[in-house]
């Protein structure tokens, strides 16, 4: 008879596994419905296994939307890569293509039904905080370039994806719908001046922000 071999995987690798698995249960079966045996069943790990990576649910929770935002900023590496052209024709196109709520829709609307205002405003904070490197990189070639005029690439772009994170998420702020048109309709403006742009450079931010608010209120 064959002896079987017991397949012994890598720390990090395991823990990505009961993140993937446990994100995949979260999103099909919904967080509140799925358990922790569910995910050790999953993958026919035992319970000691989840429990040295993952002290609880939500931990495991929090792992998962950390994934999320590791993913988008892997995507928005690849469309930053992938498009020809100056730094605002990269911006415009990670704010068109890469746009987190559009690729995870599902999960993260049933993370802010849940009620869970904590971990919506981590989510939030970990995406400011992982997007902000990027488009410093971006706003610092567009000084190169000529197009925008700088000394702070890093802290521009930390107060202007806080601005937009924030101040347009209505389960934080209780706008109603003029303030938070209004609010829109002054970020190009309000870019622009912090990184001393051309008038109209970004524009095209409303048009994206306002379909992310459509997205955001069907349900």
């Amino acid at each position: 008879m064959q002896k079987m071999v017991r397949i012994v995987k890598k720390s990090e690798e395991r823990k990505s596994d009961i993140v993937k698995a446990a994100g995949h249960l979260f999103e099909t079966k919904e967080y509140d419905k799925t358990t922790m045996q569910d995910v050790m069943q999953a993958l026919g790990i035992a319970k000691g296994t989840i429990y040295h990576y993952f002290k609880s649910k939500e931990a495991l929770l929090e792992a998962v939307i950390e994934s999320i935002v590791d993913m988008n900023i892997e995507k928005m590496k690849t469309i930053i890569e992938e498009t020809q052209g100056n730094a605002l024709e990269k911006i415009r196109a990670v704010v068109e293509k890469g746009n987190l709520f559009v690729h995870n829709r599902d999960f993260l609307e049933h993370l802010k039904r849940r009620g869970n205002d904590a971990l919506h405003i981590r989510l939030l904070a970990a995406t400011v905080i992982k997007e902000a490197p990027l488009y410093a990189e971006l706003i610092q070639q567009g000084c190169e370039e000529g197009i925008f005029h700088t000394d702070t690439p890093l802290e521009c772009a930390e107060f202007i994806l806080s601005a937009i994170q924030f101040l347009t998420d209505m389960r934080i702020y209780p706008w109603t719908k003029e303030d938070l048109i209004r609010r829109m309709h002054a970020y190009p403006k309000f870019i622009e001046q912090h990184l001393k742009a051309a008038s109209g450079s970004f524009q095209f931010i409303v048009d994206q922000l306002n379909e992310m608010e459509g997205m955001k209120q069907v349900n």
